[in-house]
């Protein structure tokens, strides 16, 4: 190169015009407080329809932080859950319900379902499945003259029951058909409750419905 293509490589810097299309400034962004919608761009579309909640999700994917619970709520194998416990008469008709966590034995409420019934008198005998089959409660149910049928488990050395007594079980299918009455009210299939006093007055209002449907 010779001496007349030596020049100055450096000019004087001009001025850039303003570009209304550039994004605004990270501190702007922040004082708007709108990087959680930016975060929530997902399919393609843009996340201004959705709110970030108090609890830092989207209010459409969590509708409340919180845990549902309450009252006699119980951890069974399809998740919590408040047990319903009826008995029937010889015509399927309730003569007292209550309700229990769900995970205690059916076993150990008989007693408790007992002492809820809506009449004075107590039934001579009782009519339950395998799950009913302990001595511990057969005990407690001689014990107020209630003699309780329900076939053996196949763990007991020494059969109990009587097969002559044990016709009787046929006519279990009678409580069956009372539960099928009783979920025929949506209120109580699930419980939407928190108070167990507020789920027990529905349930023993479906009953007082059955019953005088039945009349």
């Amino acid at each position: 190169m010779g001496a007349s293509d030596r020049r100055a490589l450096g000019r004087f810097a001009f001025e850039v015009p303003f570009v209304p299309d550039v994004p605004s400034p990270v501190p702007a962004v922040g004082a708007d407080r709108r990087v959680g919608e930016a975060a929530a761009w997902t399919g393609g579309r843009s996340a201004g329809s959705r709110q970030v909640g108090p609890d830092g999700d989207l209010h459409r994917w969590l509708p409340r932080g919180r845990q549902k619970g309450g009252a006699l709520v119980g951890i069974t194998r399809r998740g919590k859950a408040t047990k319903i416990m009826a008995m029937a008469d010889s015509h399927g008709l309730p003569l007292a319900c209550g309700i229990a966590s769900g995970q205690r034995h059916e076993a150990t409420l008989v007693c408790e379902t007992l002492d809820r019934r809506f009449l004075a008198e107590t039934p001579r005998r009782l009519i339950g499945d395998k799950a009913y089959d302990s001595e511990g409660l057969d005990a407690q149910l001689l014990a107020r003259g209630i003699e309780m049928i329900a076939p053996n488990l196949s763990t007991r050395t020494k059969q109990s029951q009587d097969r002559r007594k044990l016709r009787r079980y046929r006519r279990r299918w009678l409580v069956e058909r009372l539960f099928a009455w009783i979920f025929r009210f949506r209120r109580v299939v699930t419980r939407y409750e928190r108070y167990a006093a507020n789920f027990l007055g529905f349930v023993q209002l479906a009953c007082a419905v059955i019953l005088l449907r039945a009349g």
